[in-house]
């Protein structure tokens, strides 16, 4: 974390404060691996963690706040994955590698991030304009380079003009999104993580330039 990190009252914390901190969060993070959200207690993680509630409450109002802070931090690290998509090209066979690190990026981001993203998805659904906003940053980069990309081919004439780049961009990332969020199910289907990466960039590919991927 970068930045000073203050106490719910406004103090900053010196060193020993945020290592304390950030155990708590990394605890907390955990926890949401194994356990339902809403069973997850602020004793419960105080003492994973080491140290006493009223320590947890120095730092966070509740689980919910501490939540939302592993949450934000984990945005920042989506946006990162905008770099698999600006400035890349979709012709030819780079346009094929482009499709397939963006897959892969996503379903490595969202295995990784799998238990906090659960929450962020069912704060959302349930309406929590704070948890909405977090994954939407998290969607809007990738969505915001693909409309781009786009618009760069239909400058070039090379998708039609009938498409409409934020629609067809903002389709194919909460696919992505949905895919990535799924993985485990597919495999209940008898789909290998192997078999589903190259068809996922073939919608990829078949949506941002209307043709499938040079081979």
């Amino acid at each position: 974390m970068t930045g000073q990190v203050r106490t719910v009252d406004g103090r900053v914390a010196g060193r020993r404060g945020q290592a304390t901190r950030q155990k708590l969060l990394d605890c907390l993070s955990e926890m949401l691996s194994t356990s339902p959200y809403r069973d997850v207690k602020v004793i419960d993680v105080a003492r994973k963690a080491g140290t006493s509630p009223a320590t947890f409450y120095q730092y966070f109002p509740d689980v919910e706040g501490a939540v939302l802070e592993i949450a934000e931090e984990m945005a920042k690290e989506g946006a990162g994955l905008t770099e698999l998509v600006s400035g890349r090209s979709w012709a030819g066979k780079a346009g094929r590698q482009t499709a397939e690190e963006l897959v892969e990026g996503f379903l490595d981001f969202w295995r990784k991030n799998d238990a906090i993203l659960r929450v962020i998805d069912l704060g959302a659904a349930e309406g929590d304009k704070r948890f909405y906003k977090i994954r939407m940053k998290i969607l809007s980069s990738v969505t915001n380079s693909l409309t781009d990309s786009v618009k760069e081919l239909q400058s070039k004439g090379r998708v039609d003009k009938d498409v409409n780049p934020a629609a067809m961009a903002g389709s194919l990332v909460v696919m992505l999104a949905a895919v990535a969020g799924h993985q485990k199910g597919f495999q209940t289907w008898g789909v290998k993580q192997a078999e589903l990466k190259p068809n996922l960039a073939l919608l990829v590919h078949l949506g941002i330039t209307g043709k499938k991927p040079a081979k």
